[in-house]
């Protein structure tokens, strides 16, 4: 990693640029109508009594330049944790300059750090620039997965089932 990158954990002082990297994030995935993050809500799942999620920020020449969302999963075949990177994303001036690649470095560092089996994220069918970067490290796509979500009112009907 470059001198002049550092990547660190995020603290509570940092959720406005938190908010504004998913919305950055959010802007670029075409996902801007479905982003209802605020400040508050971020701080409550984030740095609340109940952590749902960890922050890494990078910084360039003490410059924000982007940041990555993780958690971990758990694999049941493996009987050990994994970690789960559900955002990515690096400032449009800031790109090209490994900031990207070092984040995901860092990430699965702490992976084996924490004894985890796997690190694993999705990407967008039509994200060719970061399906290729990500092959290049050695990523591989599951083609033989579907990914399902229950949201909105299809889950607030199927938790009111009665069984």
């Amino acid at each position: 990693m470059s001198n002049k990158l550092r990547i660190d954990p995020a603290t509570e002082q940092d959720l406005p640029l938190i908010l504004k990297l998913i919305q950055g994030l959010a802007e670029y995935e075409r996902l801007a109508h479905e982003c209802v993050a605020t400040e508050a809500t971020l701080k409550e799942s984030l740095f609340g009594a109940r952590r749902y999620a960890e922050v890494v920020i990078a910084r360039y020449d003490g410059t924000p330049a982007g940041f990555a969302l993780f958690f971990h999963n758990y694999s049941t075949f493996l009987a050990k944790p994994g970690i789960y990177l559900e955002d990515l994303f690096v400032f449009p001036e800031f790109r090209s300059r490994g900031i990207g690649k070092a984040l995901l470095v860092h990430l699965a560092k702490l992976a084996k750090e924490r004894n985890c089996g796997r690190f694993e994220w999705w990407v967008l069918d039509w994200n060719e620039p970061a399906i290729g970067f990500y092959k290049k490290l050695g990523a591989v796509p599951m083609s033989d997965w579907t990914v399902f979500r229950v949201t909105g009112e299809a889950l607030d009907r199927l938790a009111g089932e009665k069984v």
